[in-house]
């Protein structure tokens, strides 16, 4: 969830989700989710699908977006 790839914690509240019920749902730690969000920490893609899919917005729409730039 790069920062190019949208704004992970608007996306979160979006789906509702508060940073521990999104850790739990990926097996993480909140301070993950934090690390994510804050920027300090990049995800790999396997982590992205797996954000896209508990969080509910379409991984393919948001690399659309990138490669559009």
């Amino acid at each position: 969830m790069a920062k190019e790839l949208g704004k992970p914690k608007k996306e979160r509240k979006v789906a509702g989700l508060n940073q521990t019920e999104l850790a739990k749902a990926l097996g993480q730690y909140q301070s993950f989710i934090a690390k994510v969000e804050s920027g300090e920490r990049r995800v790999d893609v396997i982590e992205f699908l797996d954000i896209a899919k508990a969080i509910g917005f379409d991984p393919k729409a948001a690399i659309k977006k990138i490669a559009a730039k």
